[in-house]
Parts: structure tokens; C-alpha cells; sequence
């Protein structure tokens, strides 16, 4: 059965819940800037999503991710890849999808965690606009999720599923991984099916590799998600700068 977001009624104060987006803002400006520019929001529970039949705010910037997570997934002739998106993500899912495909895909967006979602719509750009500062940052965003996707495009092309596993365990890292005793906790409740689809594999193959990778100590499921032991893959290190906290240990 199919999410739907429920009314986007309530409003929410972009700045102060992502400040990282008005930090090229003067100071002297910042604090107007946080009380003007404001947006509504939307939920969607977990589940499938019909994102191009129901997403608001088509004619505007996007849908800014507050909180939560979720998957796009593309597939041809049934094998499938997916892409993980979460906080601080803009989305515009109705892009390209009244445009006639090349090739026979099968997409699909699926809600892992629930998601809450400024609606970056016309108003908000005409708020928005009068901070050019801003522009920068909304752009940053865009290219990151392009950067993202083009590592993931590296982490599949590895031969060994152990391999990608670990190299995607640790770029989630990056973003999302939390620094423990001897560990990095990393808090997403992914299943081995969206392990599969992150990875381009097949789900029992994903699950054999994450058991050889338990018995070597290097990744082990928790209850919030996953623990990463050692240091990040060469593999990984040959394309990215990990932050030296997620590297020591």
C-alpha cells in the first residue's frame, strides 16, 4: 500500500531546523532571514510513496528532507539499484517523470523512516530570494547528491559484495556515523532487501557477505542500525577523504 503525505499545514522556520543553509548569510541579516523565510511542511509515513502523484510545491525549489529517510528505486529487467536519501536532501521527485523513458524502468521511492519536509514552493523562493546568499548553499546540495551518486556508481562496480558493503557502510559514515568506543555507530535501520538495492546485488548474497563480515569483526548489526570496526576500506580511502575521527580508533 502506497504512503500519503498527510496536509501540509503546519509552518516551519527553514533556517533555524537546516542553519546550515543560511550560513553565508550576514550576520546582521541572519535572524530576519530565519524569521521570514518560512515554509510548510508535510509528512509521509513509511511505506511505498506515489511521490510524482502527490508531491506539493512543483513550481518551486523542492522538498527539503527535516527528518527521516528514504529510497529512490530504479530498475531494468529486474535488477535494481537505489539511491539513500535523508536530512538535509532537496527532492524534486516529479522531475523527469512525464518525460518519456529510454530504456524499460521500473522506479519506486520507499519511506524507511518517516519523513517530515519543508515544501520549498514559490513562496518560500520569493522569501528566499531576497538572501542570494542562500544560493549557494540550495546549489551545494544539488551537486553533493550528484557527488553521492557517482561514488555509489564506484562502490558497485567492485567485484566482491563484502567489498561494497563495506565501502557503502563507510561513505554512510561519513554523514550519518557516530563515533563509539572502538566503533562507529552508524544509525540507520537498513534491511538487507535495501542493502541489496544500495549495493546492485542480490539479497541472499547480501546476507552471506554481511555474515562473513560479522565473523571478521568488521560489521555487525545492532538494534538502531549497524557498528563498523577497523578502518574504512582502501577501496573507499582511493576515492574519498574520511574525517580522521571516523578513521581512528
Amino acid at each position: 500500500m502506497s504512503a500519503a503525505p498527510q496536509p501540509a499545514s503546519e509552518l516551519c522556520r527553514v533556517f533555524e531546523e537546516d542553519p546550515d543553509l543560511a550560513e553565508n548569510i550576514p550576520s546582521p541579516l541572519r535572524e530576519q532571514a530565519v524569521r521570514e523565510c518560512l515554509a510548510r511542511t508535510v509528512l509521509v509515513p513509511t511505506g511505498r510513496w506515489q511521490a510524482s502523484e502527490t508531491a506539493p510545491g512543483r513550481d518551486g525549489i523542492g522538498l527539503l528532507v527535516l527528518e527521516g529517510l528514504l529510497t529512490r528505486r530504479v530498475g531494468v529487467d529486474g535488477r535494481f539499484g537505489a539511491e539513500l536519501l535523508g536530512v538535509g536532501d532537496i527532492l524534486r521527485p516529479w522531475l523527469g517523470e512525464d518525460d518519456p523513458p529510454a530504456l524499460a524502468l521500473a522506479t519506486g521511492w520507499r519511506v524507511i523512516e518517516p519523513l517530515r519536509m519543508a515544501v520549498l514552493d514559490v513562496q518560500f523562493a520569493r522569501r528566499v530570494a531576497r538572501y542570494p546568499h542562500t544560493t549557494g548553499r540550495l546549489v551545494g546540495r544539488a551537486l553533493e547528491r550528484s557527488r553521492n551518486l557517482a561514488l555509489n556508481m564506484a562502490i558497485v562496480h567492485q567485484a566482491r559484495v563484502d567489498v561494497r558493503l563495506r565501502m557503502l557502510f563507510w561513505q554512510l559514515a561519513r554523514r550519518w556515523g557516530r563515533v563509539r568506543s572502538g566503533c562507529v555507530s552508524l544509525p540507520l535501520r537498513l534491511t538487507h532487501s535495501v542493502l541489496a538495492d544500495l549495493v546492485a546485488a542480490r539479497r541472499p548474497t547480501v546476507t552471506t557477505a554481511l555474515s562473513e563480515l560479522a565473523r571478521a569483526e568488521l560489521v555487525r548489526q545492532v538494534d538502531d542500525g549497524w557498528l563498523l570496526r577497523g578502518l574504512p576500506p582502501r577501496e573507499l580511502l582511493e576515492l574519498v577523504t574520511v574525517e580522521p575521527s571516523l578513521q581512528h580508533r
